[in-house]
């Protein structure tokens, strides 16, 4: 690389957590489960609910503000909006341009991405291609869902590892040197396989207007991701030259407990350089990354200058990964 590399930097982050607190113990009145199973099983001991009424894109929007507000930014200096989301408002319009008009933003291009629960990874990579590429100076990206509306409540295995909220980053141009030292995205890395659908989907789409549950084979979805998660965070670490002894924080999808300290050995890292949020908020899928940036930077754990490694799989099978420096 050369002098005055373009560099995509972490401007502001937020997020936002509906009001309802479900811990496992509700579970115990419908299903045959108990807390101490669900917390062994994975790490969680409550989630987040959204509210009759409460939608992905007005969580977004939350997400969106105080991640704003973060910044000193308003809705007006925003070029790009992108939305990581499995469980949008409607079909279409996307729920990215509903944030943009609940932010008030009159400028600029807005849209989703549906990578599931890789969703974010998948959008940060893209954000940061538009900075790189000079189509946009600064992209606010969103991770949001509200899984509880898909949830089969009668399937003990699944419906308990789920929640809602939503996470948000600024990332806007800057310059570096070229080098690792470089603050902002240093490499993305990313990858899909079609032909594993059917260990984690849901049963709807427009030919199955009825159905929209989702299915997931438990153990088949853990033997991928402990083994594509940390092969992305290699290779993206590889890109870039780091290794994990550069590494102050992985920043993972909160999808289990188990998976987490899983891919944390198969890494070289220990769990004390690992950010982890999945016992309070479940799996919010697409927002879990975000929301566990915005929650790492409240707790201080997070600090400027900071090399982070954030990792994620998701159904279809989508996995990826981002290496940044904060």
């Amino acid at each position: 690389m050369t002098q005055d590399t373009v560099r995509a930097v972490v401007r502001g982050v937020g997020h936002y957590l509906p009001t309802r607190v479900v811990p496992n113990s509700e579970f115990e009145k419908t299903l045959d489960t108990t807390d101490e199973w669900i917390k062994a099983r994975s790490g969680i001991e409550r989630r987040h609910f959204a509210a009759e009424g409460e939608t992905t894109s007005q969580m977004a929007a939350a997400a969106a503000q105080n991640a704003l507000k973060m910044a000193g930014l308003e809705a007006s200096d925003i070029d790009a909006l992108i939305v990581a989301t499995s469980t949008p408002d409607l079909t279409f319009p996307s729920a990215a341009t509903m944030v943009q008009a609940e932010l008030g933003m009159k400028s600029g291009f807005a849209f989703d991405i549906q990578a599931v629960c890789a969703g974010f990874v998948f959008a940060l990579a893209n954000a940061n291609a538009l900075v790189i590429s000079g189509q946009a100076e600064r992209v606010l990206v969103i991770g949001a869902e509200t899984f509880s509306r898909i949830m089969d409540w009668t399937d003990r295995g699944t419906c308990v590892l789920f929640g809602d909220g939503a996470g948000a980053l600024i990332i806007e141009r800057s310059t570096g040197d070229g080098t690792k030292a470089d603050r902002g995205i240093l490499a993305t890395d990313l990858n899909s396989d079609g032909s594993y659908r059917d260990i984690l989907y849901v049963d709807g789409g427009v030919n199955a207007p009825d159905a929209g549950k989702l299915r997931m084979e438990g153990k088949e979805v853990f033997r991928h991701a402990v083994e594509k998660l940390a092969a992305t965070a290699h290779t993206a670490m590889a890109k870039c030259d780091v290794t994990a002894d550069d590494v102050a924080w992985v920043v993972p999808h909160q999808a289990n407990l188990r998976i987490i300290k899983a891919t944390a050995t198969k890494m070289g890292l220990p769990m004390e350089r690992v950010v982890v949020t999945v016992p309070d908020h479940g799996n919010t899928s697409a927002a879990s990354i975000p929301l566990a940036l915005s929650v790492g930077v409240e707790r201080g754990q997070i600090k400027a200058g900071d090399l982070l490694v954030t990792e994620a799989i998701g159904g279809g099978l989508a996995w990826g990964s981002v290496v940044l420096r904060w």
